[in-house]
C-alpha cells in the first residue's frame, strides 16, 4: 500500500510539472484542453488504465503460454516420434510384428516389454513403485554396444548413456524421479521385479514424450519421490518376466492421412487371440490427456478472464466520460458557438479515451509478456520438456491492442454521440430537470420515505443503466464466489474420494495374478482390520 501511494504521489508531481510546460508546447486549443483534462482526471485515468492493463496482460500471458506450450509439445512429439496408438497384450510372439507393420497407415512399430516394479530406496520407510520399459537391443547403436533408441517414443538423454546390451544391472531412470532423490549416473538403485531384488547401476537420466505427466498406479497426482520410470535392456526384461521372443506392449506411429479408428480395429483383431486389452489412441493416453486438458484451461482463461476486465474498463470509461461531459456542458456549447465543428469536439473526447486505452496497452503488453515467459518456464519445468520455446508473435499484441481500443470505444461512443448531436444554444443552457411520471403502484409508497420514492423513480426512468449496473455487480459477485468455491470443491472432492469412497489405508498392487489364499495372509498381518481383493 505504501509503494502504491508513493507511485501516485510521483505520478501527481510528474503531471503537475508536465502541466506547467503546456504553454510552451505547440498544440491546438483542444489538445491543450485534453492534457489539462488528463491532469485533472489522472487518478481515474490511471485506475481505468490499470484495469485495462490487467485484461491485456492476462490475454497476452494466456495466449502466449498456450501457443508456446503447444509448439513445445508438437515439436517434442515430432522429434521423438510420440506414438499415435498404444496397445497392451498379455503375451504375443514377436513374429506378429510383421503383420502389424502391414496394417494400412502404420509408419513405425515398437514392440516392447513393460511391467510394474518396486523401487527400494534408501531412506524411505515404504518402497516406491515404478514402470519398467524395455529398450531394443541394437548392436549398431554405438561403438559401446549400448541399447538402441526405440522406433517410437524415443528417449532424450539428459545425462549418461543407455544401458549396455545384455547387461544385468544397468538402468536409465526418468529425470523427475532422479531429481527428487538426487540420483546421478553411477549411483545404485534397488529394483524388485518379478519377486527378485537387484542393485542396479544408473547409467543415464532421460525424458520421454510418453511420460511427460508420470502418474503411479491408483494415484491422482504425480509423486516423483514414490514413482519412477525405469528403462532396461530387452534381454534383461525377457529374463525377468520370462518373455523370450515375446512382447506385451506395442506402439504404433501412423502416417499423416491414416485412419486411427481403422488401425485400432485391425490391431485389436490381431492381438485378441493373445490376450489383447484393447488399443487406445493418443488422445486417451494418460500423459497426453493431462497435458491437453491443461492447454484447454489456458485457452479458456484467454477467452473468459480478459473480457471481464475489459468490460469493467468500458463501464468505468462510460461513467467517467458521462460525468465529464455533464460538467463541461456549457464549455461544449461555447466551443461549438466559437466555430469548432461537432466532429472536432467529439474527437476531442475520443482522444481522451484513446490516451487512457494506450496507457493500459503500454502497461499491460510488457507485463503480459513477462508473465507469459515466467508461466511457460514453470509449465516446462513441471512437465519436464527437453527444451523451452517461448512464442509471442506480433499478432498477439495486435489482437490485444484491437480488443483494448474496441472496449474503450464501446464505453465512449454512446456518450460522445450525445455531444455530437448537442446544439450550441441548448448546450450553453443548463439541462432541463428530468420529468418523473407517476409509476404504477405508487400509492403503496405514500407512507415510504421520499428518498425511497426518488430512488425507485430513477431506477424505472433509466432501465438500461439499472440493467447494466446489476449485470456488473452480479458478474463481480459470480466471479468472486466462483473463485472462492474452488477451495470448497476440492475439499469436498477429497472428502468424498478418500473418506467416503476409498475407505482404505493401504493399497497393494501385484504385477501378476495371485491365489486367493494370499488374502488370508494379509488379514493376519499385525494391525490389519480388513482386507478386500480387487
Amino acid at each position: 500500500m505504501a509503494s502504491f501511494s508513493s507511485f501516485l504521489s510521483s505520478f501527481s508531481s510528474f503531471s503537475s510539472r508536465f502541466g506547467a510546460l503546456l504553454p510552451a508546447l505547440s498544440l491546438s486549443m483542444l489538445d491543450r484542453k485534453l492534457l489539462r483534462d488528463l491532469n485533472r482526471l489522472k487518478g481515474q485515468a490511471l485506475v481505468i488504465a490499470l484495469v485495462m492493463a490487467a485484461g491485456i496482460s492476462v490475454l497476452i500471458m494466456a495466449t502466449g503460454t498456450h501457443r508456446s506450450l503447444s509448439e513445445i509439445r508438437e515439436a517434442y512429439y515430432e522429434r521423438y516420434r510420440f506414438a499415435h496408438v498404444f496397445a497392451q497384450v498379455r503375451r504375443a510372439p514377436r513374429r506378429l510384428i510383421r503383420k502389424i507393420e502391414k496394417i494400412p497407415g502404420v509408419a513405425a512399430v515398437e514392440a516392447r516389454i513393460t511391467g510394474g516394479v518396486i523401487l527400494d530406496i534408501e531412506g524411505m520407510a515404504t518402497p516406491g513403485s515404478g514402470r519398467l520399459v524395455s529398450l531394443p537391443d541394437d548392436q549398431s547403436a554405438s561403438e559401446l554396444s549400448v541399447c538402441g533408441q526405440p522406433n517410437v517414443n524415443r528417449l532424450h538423454l539428459r545425462m549418461g548413456r543407455l544401458p549396455a546390451i545384455g547387461s544385468t544391472d544397468e538402468v536409465v531412470i526418468n529425470e523427475a524421479f532422479a531429481n527428487a532423490h538426487g540420483f546421478r549416473p553411477g549411483m545404485k538403485l534397488g529394483v524388485i521385479f518379478n519377486g527378485r531384488r537387484r542393485n542396479m547401476t544408473i547409467t543415464g537420466i532421460a525424458l520421454s514424450p510418453e511420460f511427460i505427466y508420470a502418474v503411479g498406479p491408483s494415484e491422482m497426482m504425480p509423486d516423483n519421490k514414490r514413482f519412477g520410470i525405469v528403462w532396461i535392456s530387452r534381454q534383461q526384461a525377457e529374463a525377468a518376466y520370462d518373455m523370450q521372443g515375446a512382447f506385451n506392449s506395442v506402439l504404433l506411429l501412423l502416417r499423416r492421412n491414416a485412419s486411427e479408428k481403422q488401425v485400432i480395429e485391425q490391431l485389436d483383431s490381431l492381438l485378441d487371440r493373445y490376450g489383447g486389452l484393447g488399443a487406445i489412441g493418443r488422445k486417451h493416453q494418460l500423459s497426453h490427456a493431462f497435458l491437453d486438458a491443461e492447454l484447454k484451461q489456458l485457452a479458456g482463461m484467454a477467452r473468459v478472464l480478459p473480457p471481464v476486465f475489459l468490460l469493467v474498463a468500458a463501464f468505468l470509461i462510460n461513467i467517467t466520460l458521462s460525468r465529464l461531459i455533464a460538467l463541461e456542458r456549457e464549455q461544449i456549447g461555447l466551443l461549438k458557438a466559437l466555430g469548432y465543428h461537432s466532429n472536432a469536439v467529439a474527437l476531442h473526447y475520443l482522444k481522451l479515451v484513446i490516451v487512457i486505452a494506450l496507457g493500459g496497452l503500454l502497461i499491460g503488453a510488457p507485463l503480459g509478456a513477462w508473465l507469459g515467459r515466467g508461466v511457460t518456464i514453470i509449465y516446462a519445468d513441471f512437465y519436464h520438456f527437453p527444451f523451452l520455446i517461448f512464442i509471442n508473435p506480433p499478432d498477439v499484441y495486435l489482437i490485444a491492442a484491437l480488443v483494448s481500443f474496441a472496449s474503450a470505444m464501446t464505453g465512449a461512443l454512446w456518450t460522445v454521440r450525445k455531444v455530437q448531436k448537442l446544439p450550441p444554444a441548448v448546450a450553453m443552457s443548463p439541462p432541463a430537470p428530468p420529468r418523473y411520471n407517476r409509476i404504477w403502484g405508487e400509492w403503496l409508497l405514500k407512507r415510504a420515505p421520499q428518498s425511497l420514492t426518488m430512488i425507485l423513480r430513477h431506477m424505472i426512468r433509466f432501465p438500461l443503466r439499472l440493467t447494466l449496473t446489476s449485470l456488473g455487480v452480479s458478474g463481480g459477485v459470480a466471479l468472486l464466489l466462483g473463485s472462492l468455491s474452488i477451495i470448497d470443491s476440492v475439499n469436498f472432492m477429497i472428502d468424498v474420494t478418500y473418506y467416503r469412497t476409498l475407505l482404505y489405508d493401504t493399497s497393494i498392487e501385484f504385477t501378476d495374478l495371485k491365489e486367493r489364499e494370499i488374502l488370508g495372509e494379509m488379514q493376519r498381518l499385525p494391525g490389519v482390520l480388513r482386507a478386500e481383493p480387487h
